[in-house]
């Protein structure tokens, strides 16, 4: 077995797993009142929480790609601001809302899912998703670098100028967040 072509998958799988231990350990509550996603961006610039979702290099429309500016005078869960930026999560039959299946339909239990070894996979969402296929959350704080979420969308907490994506890696691409 060719050693680099492992390193990705267990990173990943090591990724997904790290996401899944902290996610199980939080709180489903939810706030009193969830605010509404709108336009708030000035000049480019969000006020509030930016919430990203990019499908990477998965062959759907376009329309699949989505940023939009939740208002926020203060912190909040990643779950939240996904939910007031109207971002539709799927979990998975074996872990529940703890891993993120699909987002706003994508993808599809049809869509053929290409493997680098020409295979074709396709998301059931029974358990893990693959390890070359899947969903990751990824934070920005407002004067920082993107990186990987350390906490479950439901306790990951989010301040406003900061940013959020749900970005599918399909085969290790892409690496991390382009925006």
């Amino acid at each position: 077995m060719n050693p680099t072509r492992l390193r990705p998958a267990a990173f990943a799988t090591a990724a997904a797993a790290l996401l899944l231990a902290l996610a199980g350990c939080s709180s489903t509550a939810s706030p009193a009142a969830s605010p509404v996603a709108t336009s708030t961006a000035s000049a480019g610039v969000c006020s509030g929480i930016t919430v990203i979702v990019d499908p990477g290099e998965l062959k759907v429309p376009a329309s699949a790609k989505k940023t939009t500016c939740v208002p926020a005078t203060s912190t909040m869960t990643a779950a939240e601001a996904l939910k007031a930026a109207k971002v539709a999560t799927v979990g998975t039959k074996q872990y529940g809302d703890q891993v993120v299946c699909r987002v706003n339909g994508v993808p599809s239990a049809d869509l053929d899912i290409p493997g680098k070894d020409g295979s074709v996979y396709h998301e059931a969402c029974e358990g893990m998703p693959a390890a070359f296929a899947y969903w990751a959350l990824w934070l920005k704080p407002a004067a920082g670098e993107w990186a990987y979420a350390q906490e479950g969308a439901a306790t990951q907490k989010v301040a406003p100028g900061e940013s959020i994506e749900l970005l599918f890696s399909l085969n290790g691409k892409p690496a991390g967040p382009t925006t």
